[in-house]
């Protein structure tokens, strides 16, 4: 996360245990729920159905490795320019989940935080996101984030605007806003920013994920579709992770 101090101003900040063969905060980009149901002859709605699944399996897995806090990519900004038949299957199965799954998750200490614009989300389902994060926010264990009508650059207009507010009332003088100003008035405000970013059915580009986030988050990238993705995908995001010498703009360990 961005720090300010009064000798030097630095662009990010290396998680306290940079030794540590676990990421601290894992993000994935969950992709290929269509194409994997097409290549099985299914209809779409049974690849996001499996797609959930895959979360399920995502968040034991970071529970036993330990992982701190994992982000999921659940429904971008752009997504609303799908069918509208698809999104609301997507938003059927969002309820579907909170509903099914709410009250394990908090039995097993796990909190959750919803990222993204509530704006133009229907009021039963704006209510059902609060009720997760409100039941869950004592928790103390994992913390699912969920990024659901989440646009990145959309995030920092929202933050901009939230600080200008602020400006103009008097609360904030410009030249108070620096980095940790700007995170802290982000979605993820108190969340730390990702070590590991996983994206999976081979596609290369981050969609606007957390643009501001991962300016120095390592990047895997598998050719798993999302509805196959498990222990084997997700250690072998890890075991690249903790291959990699994170410099965080400065020298590497290797480095002569």
């Amino acid at each position: 996360m961005p720090l300010e101090s009064h000798a030097v101003s630095l662009a990010v900040q290396a998680p306290e245990d940079t030794c540590s063969h676990v990421p601290g905060h894992v993000a994935i980009i969950m992709d290929g729920n269509g194409r994997w149901a097409l290549k099985r002859g299914l209809p779409r709605l049974e690849g996001h159905r499996r797609g959930v699944d895959a979360v399920r399996r995502a968040v034991r897995i970071s529970t036993e490795l330990g992982i701190r806090h994992l982000t999921v990519y659940g429904f971008s900004a752009e997504n609303w320019r799908r069918p509208v038949q698809e999104v609301e299957d997507l938003f059927r199965l969002l309820k579907r989940f909170i509903r099914n799954d709410l009250a394990d998750l908090h039995a097993r200490n796990i909190r959750i935080r919803v990222i993204g614009d509530r704006a133009g989300l229907a009021e039963d389902l704006r209510d059902l996101l609060d009720e997760a994060q409100d039941v869950t926010c004592r928790n103390t264990g994992l913390t699912l984030v969920v990024a659901f009508n989440y646009g990145g650059r959309q995030e920092i207009v929202r933050a901009v605007q939230a600080l200008a507010r602020r400006v103009l009332e008097g609360e904030l003088e410009p030249d108070r806003i620096d980095m940790q100003a700007i995170s802290d008035a982000l979605d993820t405000g108190g969340i730390p920013d990702p070590d590991l970013v996983i994206r999976t059915s081979g596609e290369m580009r981050t969609s606007n994920f957390l643009p501001w986030q991962t300016a120095y988050s390592e990047f895997v990238f598998l050719p798993d579709l999302w509805p196959d993705f498990d222990d084997r995908s997700f250690r072998a995001a890890i075991d690249q992770f903790t291959a990699r010498d994170r410099r965080f703009g400065g020298r590497g360990v290797q480095a002569v």
